[in-house]
């Protein structure tokens, strides 16, 4: 008799964890990058505040936006394909036996045992089999539209609010430094969360997205400063 264990896998993350780090990643990079060139422009603290709340308000709707309408065009395509294979299995069971059977045989199994076990699935859930098997839509990895949108926008919003505490405490003839720095120690953090939560290499994940985070930053910084030179 097997024994249960308490085994879990980190593919059932897949859906959130994505939506959730690049929101966060985009609310720290964008929001910090406005900041950052608008502080260079030699604007005050009020502007630069008023920049950047501005700019959490419309990325965190664009982010919800953006994401749902993205997961949703998913999701119809899943229903789109589950929906045709309903009409299959009820116009022709017996093809789409051998159809599964032959998956089967594909990885690795002798084609009686593969019809064997079809039969067995198909007799239990037949539209489920085929959708796990053939169509490769099973419940850790289907489309969430409204949980994606929802991580999106709060993911957004929690690193957007990063950077614009820094500028309330920061000096102000120093934003732009104070608020690079600790924005890229953010995003760092970031990167070393998510690989720590998805299981993949710590150093990598950190380095890449700082690295990004960085060249973001420097850009805006170069466009706020020749604008306030010519302004």
């Amino acid at each position: 008799m097997l024994k249960k264990h308490g085994e879990s896998h980190r593919t059932a993350r897949i859906g959130w964890l994505r939506a959730a780090v690049l929101g966060a990643n985009d609310g720290i990079v964008s929001t910090a990058s406005l900041v950052v060139g608008v502080a260079a422009a030699n604007t005050g603290r009020g502007d630069v505040l008023v920049a950047g709340i501005a700019g959490l308000v419309a990325g965190a709707m664009s982010m919800a936006a953006g994401e749902y309408v993205s997961v949703s065009s998913q999701t119809d395509t899943e229903q789109a394909d589950l929906a045709r294979e309903r009409k299959e299995l009820d116009s022709d069971l017996e093809f789409e036996k051998e159809e599964l059977a032959s998956i089967y045989v594909n990885r690795g199994l002798d084609r009686a045992l593969a019809q064997q076990v079809a039969e067995q699935l198909m007799a239990r859930d037949a539209l489920g089999a085929h959708a796990h098997d053939e169509l490769g839509i099973s419940e850790t990895v289907t489309a969430r539209p409204v949980q994606a949108a929802l991580a999106s926008a709060a993911s957004f919003t929690a690193g957007a609010a990063m950077p614009l505490i820094v500028v309330l405490v920061a000096p102000e003839a120093s934003l732009v430094a104070i608020v690079s720095i600790i924005s890229l120690v953010f995003l760092a953090l970031l990167g070393v969360l998510a690989a720590r939560v998805g299981g993949s290499p710590v150093m990598k994940a950190a380095v890449r997205v700082t690295f990004w985070g960085a060249l973001a930053m420097g850009l805006t910084a170069a466009v706020g400063a020749l604008f306030g030179t010519i302004v």
